[in-house]
């Protein structure tokens, strides 16, 4: 927060050598891999809406709106003050207008209001940059977006919700979704006894007339103040998929009983509970028996979120830590000056490029596998899960590595940095963690006939580019062809796989100071993986004014 005129001239001593308040943020002109990425993916039509937005999104006063959301977490609101059960949660005014401005700006359904060449690029493009500002409030967002291709494998309710949903109206009502301007979805699927062994549920729904009864229990469910939920129980025919509105067709509350809000260690502004359905009405979405089958297109979605929701975090405190050495000095030098701390920024700015050019690449497989791209929508499948074991295994560390740059001052809750580093390890959990992720991606290359050759003709594109690269990718192919101890090896396999991938991307359209570094430091021999490791000869100056959108 910037104030007018502080004080520098103390009674004891004058405050110097302080970096300036960093103030508004122009989130899209300053991040050259993002506008590189959205004329490449396909997406230039986007232009000017992703421009006013990362002006809008980086303005100081929304920076303010994430801190207080953030700090006055959400209340449970299980009654009303005479004992009648409402199931509400309490938000604080910030975390309303933040929502105001993301459902304003189509951030839970431009890709599907503008579907096309490019649309889920730039919907991810646009998640990316209020993603760097508050991550909370993209929660209800990300499941909003996931559900929709999912309903319309269901005609009936499709017609019913889909309008509400594809709206750029902010309704935070708790009403009937037929008396709403719009409605936000969410999805619970996970049990106490299961976790991401969601055929252990036991949760049960039994027909009642054109719809189901639900009973049991779902042990995370955020955002559940949503207008309606996906959720899976069994039903006679197996494990089934079910839409469960907040209220019954009569108008009556429905069976959804909050238990209690989870303390959580970041994404404080969203809200995270536990729910029992007791008679909870529902209606079947998609076969009985076939749940799994129906909900996964929209674990698919926000796996894609989880993807570059991370690389939105690594890119912001790229910047905070870009701003802290330009202007702090040490021993009579900038900070981002002396090689060792350009060594940390060039590595860091290498990861969070990587990352971004990897989550855009991932939207243009999206968008073509919509369009009946085979080849494309088997990359992406696969894909989604690489992009998202990796690029979420990598933030925490880039985080932590952003704040030691700022020393003390980013180690205090005054600065974005803290609130960063709590939000980084939750993508990684969310939507099933590192090693459900990996045995994903197993399974694909086992059962996808399609998927496994679409992401080598996707890598081997490449070959020729960088000698690092070429041996990666012969390393690849022998670690793909070895069956033996596989599931053992899975996480060293789809790690090689990201890396291999984002090299190949970056080989093919980063400068070549960005490719080389990235090659040589990711591909080379003995990568630690720890931040300030590049090898001599990595060109850390052009990297650096690369990152400050000044290359």
């Amino acid at each position: 927060m910037s104030y007018r005129n502080p004080t520098a001239v103390l009674p004891t001593h004058e405050v110097t050598n302080m970096p300036p308040h960093m103030g508004d943020q122009d989130l899209w002109s300053s991040d050259l891999a993002l506008r590189e990425g959205i004329a490449r993916e396909g997406a230039a039509w986007a232009e000017p809406q992703l421009a006013d937005f990362g002006q809008v999104a980086g303005r100081e006063e929304v920076l303010e709106l994430a801190n207080q959301a953030n700090r006055f977490d959400p209340e449970l609101k299980p009654f009303d003050r005479y004992g009648m059960r409402i199931n509400q949660v309490s938000f604080h005014p910030a975390y309303h207008a933040l929502q105001d401005l993301a459902v304003a700006h189509g951030l839970p359904n431009f890709a599907w209001n503008n579907g096309g060449a490019g649309a889920h690029v730039a919907h991810a493009a646009l998640n990316y940059m209020l993603n760097q500002i508050e991550g909370g409030v993209l929660c209800p967002m990300a499941m909003t977006y996931a559900a929709i291709p999912t309903l319309k494998a269901s005609p009936e309710i499709a017609k019913e919700w889909l309008p509400k949903l594809l709206s750029t109206t902010y309704d935070k009502r708790d009403i009937p979704v037929g008396e709403k301007t719009s409605a936000q979805m969410g999805m619970f699927m996970t049990e106490k006894q299961g976790g991401s062994d969601v055929r252990a549920n036991s949760t049960r729904a039994v027909r009642d007339g054109e719809g189901y009864r639900l009973t049991g229990h779902k042990f995370f469910c955020s955002a559940p103040m949503s207008d309606a939920f996906l959720t899976l129980a069994y039903a006679e025919e197996g494990l089934s998929c079910f839409l469960v509105p907040r209220f019954q067709p009569d108008g009556q509350r429905n069976g959804l009983f909050l238990q209690r809000l989870k303390d959580k260690l970041g994404n404080k502004s969203n809200a995270s509970s536990e729910m029992e359905l007791q008679n909870t009405w529902g209606l079947l979405v998609g076969p009985e028996g076939k749940g799994i089958k129906t909900i996964i297109e929209m674990v698919q979605g926000t796996r894609f979120y989880c993807a570059f929701g991370s690389s939105a975090l690594m890119r912001q405190g790229l910047v905070q830590a870009l701003h802290h050495t330009a202007h702090r000095s040490a021993f009579q030098k900038l900070l981002i000056d002396q090689p060792l701390m350009q060594n940390v920024l060039a590595d860091l700015a290498l990861e969070s490029e990587a990352a971004t050019t990897l989550s855009l690449r991932l939207g243009r497989a999206i968008d073509e596998g919509e369009a009946g791209n085979q080849e494309a929508a088997a990359l992406a499948r696969i894909g989604t899960a690489i992009g998202k074991y990796w690029i979420c295994k990598r933030a925490p560390n880039h985080t932590y590595e952003a704040m030691e740059c700022h020393g003390g001052p980013g180690y205090v809750e005054e600065s974005i940095l803290p609130r960063l580093y709590r939000e980084a390890p939750v993508n990684s959990i969310w939507e099933g963690s590192g090693n459900v992720i990996c045995l994903d991606v197993l399974r694909a290359l086992q059962r996808d006939a399609e998927a496994g050759p679409a992401f080598l003709r996707e890598v081997e594109s490449a070959r020729g580019g960088n000698g690092h690269l070429d041996k990666a990718l012969d390393d690849l192919k022998e670690a793909l062809a070895d069956h033996s101890d596989i599931e053992l090896r899975a996480r060293r396999l789809t790690e090689q796989m990201a890396l291999v991938w984002q090299a190949a991307l970056l080989v093919k359209s980063a400068p070549a100071a960005v490719s080389d570094a990235f090659c040589a430091s990711r591909l080379g021999a003995a990568w630690s993986g720890s931040y300030g490791t590049l090898p001599r000869g990595a060109d850390c100056n052009a990297i650096v004014q690369r990152a400050r959108g000044l290359g």
